[in-house]
């Protein structure tokens, strides 16, 4: 494989209909919004359904999912020490962690565990940072969000009464996003890439995953058909830092709400315009 060698940045235009994108634990599982009232979904959500995209693609994953895990290890600690015993130094293990796991070589990862390799190491403390060469920003709706909450019933016994009788019914509340559309910004770091291995096959997949994101993904939260990417923008330069910054080629994209769409619900009422940056077009490519 051979090592990205040009600087990439790259935008996903992401829609949600009666949905809830990302939840907030804090808040009764709500959808996340800033100040302004703007629809948020973490940068740690996004490279959740990366992972889970890449491991359906066949990728060997250091960070699973519970659901998704696809081998023994009860901790990420454990997997740590438990996948890579021979090791001379903290350089080798970070070499060989990028070399065995897509996510490590991607996105970087902190391994703090036990070492279980040679007799004078056994019981000795490791920490091994590795930086990865792609970074996400959280992504952000591109005008305020209508939430909706919906109270709910669960009429069913969870647990059998003393007395066979049917138990109290459980009130609860679920909540969605009428309609949302949402930019997922991110950039691909060449120095970084060169230290972790992370190839130009590697930003191909990395591609690929952003366009079908939301594949077997769906949930009582996100029906299948709630989320959907509409548009991936890729921008590869043509050198190691960049012909732009990653802020200037962000931005040389406008998303805008069209003159009269108070309350949008498609895609439909809003003006995309790509400012044309010299000497660097992007590539554009529909979602699935």
């Amino acid at each position: 494989m051979s090592t990205l060698k040009n600087k990439i940045d790259f935008v996903a235009l992401v829609t949600t209909e009666n949905a809830n994108p990302n939840g907030d634990p804090l808040n009764g599982n709500r959808p996340r919004i800033t100040s302004e009232g703007l629809g948020v979904i973490s940068d740690v959500c996004v490279k959740r359904k990366l992972r889970n995209r890449l491991q359906d693609i066949g990728e060997e994953i250091f960070v699973q999912s519970t659901e998704r895990g696809y081998d023994d290890y009860k901790s990420l600690s454990d997997r740590a020490s438990g996948e890579i015993i021979d090791f001379e130094n903290e350089e080798e293990y970070a070499a060989k962690a990028c070399e065995r796991w897509f996510d490590v070589r991607a996105f970087g990862q902190v391994f703090a565990f036990k070492a279980k390799g040679k007799d004078k190491d056994k019981g000795k403390g490791v920490s091994v940072p590795v930086r990865g060469p792609v970074t996400i920003h959280q992504a952000t709706s591109v005008n305020p969000i209508d939430i909706t909450s919906l109270q709910i019933t669960k009429s069913v016994n969870s647990e059998t009464t003393e007395n066979g009788a049917k138990s109290s019914d459980t009130m609860g509340l679920k909540h969605m996003v009428k309609f949302g559309l949402y930019k997922i910004k991110g950039s691909i770091n060449v120095q970084l890439a060169q230290k972790t291995g992370f190839s130009e096959e590697d930003a191909e997949k990395i591609k690929e995953c952003l366009r079908t994101l939301f594949i077997n993904d769906c949930s009582a939260a996100r029906p299948d058909g709630s989320m959907e990417v509409v548009r991936v923008y890729w921008w590869k330069h043509n050198c190691e830092i960049g012909q732009y910054s990653s802020r200037k080629v962000h931005e040389s994209l406008k998303v805008e709400l069209k003159e009269g769409a108070i309350y949008p619900t498609s895609i439909d009422d809003f003006d995309i315009t790509l400012n044309k940056l010299e000497g660097l077009e992007p590539e554009v490519y529909s979602g699935i």
